[in-house]
């Protein structure tokens, strides 16, 4: 059987606000579908059901927006078998193509040619015992081949989140192998709170804003 078919819940043109391709335009494919349940999660519109739409289709709609990369994004991804081939031909079509996974499931079936962004989320989120553990060892394998294809984000609202993320991050060296990238829950922890703490651990880390919410603040969708 040949998979050629996602739901979908958007796609867009915007202003990439995280990772390490945070400020480059970017063309968003949001898929529907996700369960997991995150608190904080600001994106619940895209756990119901969205439209569905061909491959082909999905691919010329986004390269209509002339991007200089191009997102995979949910919802969670990952849940859908169909995401796999999108990303292929994306991929063969000589796109930049991210991967923004929830972190729940592993990405060892994605194109290695994709730049997988994965969360790593922290006893806040509610799901904390969820992360897949798997793809740790994952992105450090990979780190040992020098691949730059692997980075995590964590995005924290307290200190308990911080202490988390920090012990987690010295027990595997992760930073050593792959971008590790670190923000605040919108209007829960400050910024500059969250900047003191890594200043003060000297903590290898690239701490990021979700510059999307600062550009369009009132916004919900299409951002």
């Amino acid at each position: 059987m040949i998979l050629k078919e996602l739901s979908i819940s958007e796609i867009f043109h915007s202003i990439q606000g995280e990772s390490s391709f945070a400020g480059w335009p970017c063309a968003f494919v949001r898929l529907a579908g996700c369960g997991n349940g995150c608190n904080f999660c600001d994106t619940t519109y895209a756990e119901t059901d969205g439209f569905m739409l061909e491959i082909p289709d999905i691919i010329m709609q986004t390269q209509a927006f002339r991007a200089p990369i191009i997102e995979i994004t949910g919802g969670e991804p990952l849940l859908q078998p169909a995401v796999y081939p999108l990303m292929q031909q994306l991929c063969n079509l000589g796109e930049t193509v991210l991967l923004e996974t929830g972190g729940f499931l592993s990405v060892d079936k994605v194109d290695s040619r994709v730049h997988k962004i994965i969360d790593l989320k922290p006893p806040s989120s509610g799901v904390c015992e969820r992360n897949c553990p798997e793809n740790i060892t994952l992105a450090l394998h990979a780190g040992k081949k020098l691949s730059q294809t692997f980075e995590f984000k964590i995005v924290v609202a307290s200190r308990e989140d911080y202490d988390w993320a920090k012990a987690l991050l010295l027990q595997h060296q992760l930073y050593c192998s792959c971008i590790v990238m670190m923000g605040v829950i919108h209007e829960k922890l400050e910024p500059s709170t969250l900047a003191e703490w890594i200043l003060r651990d000297r903590l290898p880390v690239r701490m990021q804003l979700q510059l999307h919410k600062y550009i369009w603040p009132l916004a919900t969708r299409g951002t």
